[in-house]
């Protein structure tokens, strides 16, 4: 539930119209190209975590693959990923409620919704969890409501809503109306949507039962996420038209009105609010213990590997990963053409840098490979469709001169043989 808190959020209910404005029916190819690279991945992270579990995951075995500077370089970028992601969504949950209560100035309700997310990741981890757990049963359900209203009208038992049948998928341009490139944009978007899964195997390490737990988890994230993806995918492309006006903003809040549920809007505006205020709350946690981790390995400064005497949370390292979100809000506000967009820039092509970091040290540490071949195969696809693409190159060139930076920093620690200590050790239980 955790790992479904970080997925399923604002990339689904709102960005989700962006990749179907590109590729019309033709998302539905997109989704499942990236739901495979995305099992593929996580199915070998799976198998890495199972037989290490740690609290820095893929972070970690990548230091074991290949050595300091590939942990140094996955914890890092994931970490800056994760920290800017929480601000984005502070920043787009913070709109939806001033839209309900103007009175109240936007940079208010961010920081109530930062205030109450650092405190719950202070207060321990069982608390995190369990407001997690509740978050993202509400969107399962919110999704599966949707999916089963779907069901009805395409089966016709809808009263008022008569079955639009396959037309949609085949009029209105054909089923790939702006060909395979749109395909292609529909796949970078759907790649991005399917980050944040892997925080699964950080949370694991954190369980009574570390394998077993990683194992359960990965294998119901896989098969769930698919269902929610795939199947909303489905119901939108075949309920409306792709080109309709709304789906490109919002295609959940599309459908409902298609359906004629009353007030889908708002509904939808809720939905999407719980959605993004989950994904800050699993997003606060796995910054924070992949921050620990970065400690443990003398590649952050100690002061940030102190714990919580009773709670045994890493609480130097949840506030300094809360503080850059509270910073990043802030430049947000008073720089919203300039600052904000090079912050999301600088991380949009981080989780493929983290997934292609995944399937090498699977291939480093467990041998040949076809789904570690197929995975980086895949990965590089999108890479160099990402470089020719003008809409998508300023991203993959910031993020890889961050990486970069990363490495040059690796390097010359290595030179000077800089040691900060010994690890802080594993988290308690």
């Amino acid at each position: 539930m955790i790992a479904l808190g970080g997925a399923i959020g604002a990339g689904l209910f709102v960005g989700s119209g962006v990749g179907i404005a590109a590729a019309g029916p033709g998302i539905l190819v997109s989704y499942a190209l990236a739901g495979v690279l995305t099992v593929l991945v996580m199915r070998m992270l799976g198998e890495m975590s199972a037989a290490h579990p740690d609290t820095g995951s893929f972070a970690e075995h990548a230091r074991r693959a290949f050595g300091p500077w590939a942990g140094l370089l996955a914890g890092w970028m994931y970490w800056a990923l994760l920290v800017v992601s929480v601000a984005a969504e502070a920043v787009a949950a913070a709109h939806i409620v001033g839209g309900w209560l103007p009175a109240v100035p936007g940079w208010a309700w961010v920081a109530v919704f930062m205030t109450v997310f650092t405190a719950s990741n202070l207060a321990g981890v069982r608390n995190f969890g369990e407001l997690e757990f509740w978050f993202a049963g509400l969107k399962i359900a919110a999704i599966g409501g949707f999916l089963l209203l779907g069901a009805a009208v395409l089966l016709g038992t809808m009263p008022g809503s008569p079955s639009p049948g396959a037309g949609h998928l085949l009029r209105d341009g054909g089923f790939l109306p702006h060909g395979w490139y749109g395909v292609a944009v529909g796949l970078v978007a759907a790649v991005f949507a399917f980050g944040g899964l892997e925080t699964v195997t950080i949370a694991a390490a954190e369980c009574e039962d570390p394998v077993r737990a990683v194992r359960a988890g990965v294998r119901a994230v896989m098969w769930r996420v698919a269902v929610c993806y795939l199947g909303s995918m489905a119901v939108i492309v075949t309920l409306v038209p792709w080109d309709a006006p709304g789906v490109a903003d919002g295609p959940y809040a599309a459908v409902m009105d298609r359906i004629g549920v009353p007030g889908a809007g708002d509904l939808m505006k809720a939905v999407v609010l719980v959605a993004l205020l989950s994904a800050m709350n699993a997003n606060i946690y796995g910054s924070s213990r992949m921050l620990y981790a970065l400690v443990g390995r003398g590649d952050a400064p100690r002061v940030l590997g102190r714990l919580g005497r009773r709670s045994g949370v890493p609480y130097a390292a949840v506030l300094a990963s809360a503080a850059f979100g509270f910073v990043s809000v802030v430049l947000s506000l008073l720089w919203p053409r300039t600052v904000f967009p090079f912050l999301l820039d600088s991380i949009g092509a981080a989780i493929l840098l983290v997934w292609a970091l995944i399937a090498a040290s699977h291939l480093r540490l467990h041998g040949p490979s076809v789904r570690a071949a197929v995975a980086l195969v895949g990965i590089g696809g999108v890479l160099v469709f990402m470089l020719g693409d003008a809409a998508s190159r300023t991203q993959l060139l910031t993020t890889g001169s961050w990486a970069l930076a990363l490495l040059v920093l690796a390097r010359v620690r290595s030179l000077r043989s800089v040691r900060t200590g010994p690890g802080t050790g594993p988290l308690p239980s």
